[in-house]
């Protein structure tokens, strides 16, 4: 028992402030109330970050994993105290007023971990993400406390099943505008909406969440294999169990998260997500995160590497499979050690286990024989990135298009201008919107929204339409990682700011070229600028709240949409 205090001991990087000493009476009778016992005080204290909520199917299981990791915490020698976060869901919050306050969220999420975890002087964290927000609003947590950290992801939800097809909840949001269209009826409708989400996990194509735990793998920041589990198996409990212990031996060698988040760890993140076709909102989220520790990560770097990743999953939404056939396949350890051994990603990174990530992969598990998910790099699905960085004159800072599984690249039309989501969702209801066009929805960036909505009513009306590959999509906001078809996000400087899109008209004719990275409005520069010298940003549409807060305090999307 004395060498085991003394080990302790030595750990209490941080949280001997709270315990240790005389005049720390008043805290550890405290922390006696909620369980401590008289060992305890001489234990390292572990911060679990927990996201669970009623609210949403992705964090509706949390609170099981977080209890499997103080369990961890507890036998690899440390004492581990639960606290909780808020989240978001974007699901349910999608299509209305609610989604301005889902982007938001991640602030606040990153900035209440950040609060309790230097006020109880915690020597280190476990935090456990399900849904799109609170995944990036942990990391952006643990890289400001740079303590030894681990995030666990809360796993992937598995496919529900309708008419003898897997469905999801894109396949909901799709039927809507096919209900619409009149090619199915009510009922059938209803049998979708009634059988897409069978349970607890996250959305379960390469949607946000699936895409940012990838990341988060290739980070280095979660334990190998953690992102693809199924959210609700014996497999996901033990990856927290075993993300307890780990946290507990990074504090014994002295590994904290500034160790592993460096430039080339951004940068495999960024490939697995390229290979893996996963969402545009990577491109904000990684630049957020990266930006909490001033590694110099920018859209350039993403440009830069989709260039020379190839595409290589058939995964939802462009494609056909889910993350639980991934997982069934090899999981995202056999697609990263396929760009390893390919000399795609930098294997000396060091990660969470304390080894580097060249290490984790070799025990990597292999493809399943006969897979059809995962291409061969000598004949990918296409031979450069699927999340493309466009310029142009309508986005001098940079704008993200998503060209997985798409057909069409390339559309030049004229263009159908709406001032917000709600009247661009209406038009294309009554059938205002028609092949050739290019639908413009702006006043919805992070200033403007204020929020940055995610459009994937939108889209998804516009593929339940049939007109997800003959019209063309432009906006300030952002997409749902569900969404699909030649659409382009994060347009900067955002309408609200005075951004060339606040000055394009109906019928002026815009071309979007995904495959040559150019956004471009067939104005002269001179036409442009007299139109927005007729300009005036309109008034702000909250005065206050969260919202006129978050409006006054954050960046434009090209930095990652972050408040500063």
């Amino acid at each position: 028992m004395a060498e085991t205090n003394e080990k302790g001991r030595r750990l209490k990087t941080r949280s001997w402030m709270t315990t240790d000493g005389v005049e720390r009476s008043p805290n550890r009778a405290m922390l006696r109330a909620v369980g401590f016992a008289e060992e305890d005080f001489e234990k390292p204290m572990i911060g679990v970050a927990s996201t669970w909520s009623e609210i949403t199917p992705c964090n509706f299981h949390i609170n099981r994993l977080a209890e499997k990791v103080k369990e961890g915490v507890r036998v690899g020698g440390g004492v581990p105290q639960i606290f909780n976060t808020i989240t978001v869901s974007d699901g349910i919050s999608m299509g209305h007023e609610g989604m301005k306050f889902s982007l938001p969220s991640r602030e606040v999420i990153a900035d209440s971990i950040e609060l309790v975890a230097n006020a109880m002087r915690f020597d280190g964290v476990v935090a456990i993400g399900g849904c799109d927000k609170n995944m990036p609003g942990c990391l952006m947590a643990l890289a400001r406390l740079d303590v030894p950290s681990v995030f666990v992801y809360g796993g992937t939800i598995l496919p529900g099943t309708c008419a003898g097809h897997d469905v999801d909840i894109v396949s909901v949001f799709e039927a809507v505008g096919q209900y619409s269209a009149g090619s199915i009826s009510l009922e059938q409708l209803h049998e979708v909406e009634v059988k897409a989400i069978p349970g607890a996990g996250s959305c379960g194509g390469m949607y946000t969440a699936n895409t940012m735990a990838c990341a988060i793998e290739a980070l280095g920041m979660s334990l190998p294999g953690g992102s693809s589990m199924p959210a609700v198996t014996a497999r996901k409990m033990e990856d927290c169990y075993t993300a307890g212990q780990a946290v507990i031996r990074m504090l014994e060698k002295g590994i904290t998260t500034k160790d592993i988040l460096t430039k080339n760890a951004f940068e495999n993140a960024i490939t697995v997500v390229l290979a893996l076709g996963g969402s545009t909102n990577a491109v904000l989220h990684l630049i957020a995160i990266a930006r909490q520790i001033d590694v110099p990560l920018t859209i350039d770097d993403f440009d830069r590497i989709s260039r020379k990743v190839p595409h290589l999953a058939d995964l939802k939404p462009g494609g056909q499979y889910s993350m639980y056939d991934l997982d069934k396949a090899g999981g995202t350890q056999a697609v990263m050690k396929l760009l390893l051994d390919a000399g795609m990603l930098h294997g000396d990174t060091l990660t969470v286990t304390g080894l580097t990530l060249a290490e984790n992969l070799k025990n990597a598990p292999p493809f399943a024989e006969g897979q059809q998910i995962v291409r061969p790099l000598d004949n990918p699905l296409h031979p450069t990135g699927p999340v493309v960085i466009l310029r142009g004159n309508l986005a001098p800072e940079g704008a993200v298009c998503k060209i997985a599984g798409l057909a069409v690249t390339q559309l030049r039309g004229p263009a159908r201008v709406f001032n917000g989501e709600e009247e661009t969702f209406k038009a294309i209801m009554n059938d205002v919107v028609q092949p050739g066009d290019v639908v413009v929805i702006r006043y919805e960036g992070p200033k403007g929204g204020p929020g940055m909505r995610e459009m994937l009513a939108v889209t998804a009306a516009l593929v339940g339409k049939g007109l997800g590959e003959k019209v063309g999509l432009i906006t300030d906001g952002r997409f749902s990682g569900g969404t699909h078809g030649l659409v382009v996000g994060h347009i900067a400087p955002e309408a609200q700011l005075g951004g060339p899109i606040a000055a394009i008209q109906d019928g002026d004719i815009i071309l979007i070229d995904g495959e040559n990275y150019r956004l471009e409005l067939e104005l002269t520069d001179e036409e442009i600028a007299t139109r927005l010298q007729n300009w005036t940003a309109p008034a702000p549409t909250y005065t206050r709240g969260v919202l006129a807060k978050y409006s006054k305090l954050v960046t434009s999307a090209a930095l990652g949409a972050v408040t500063e």
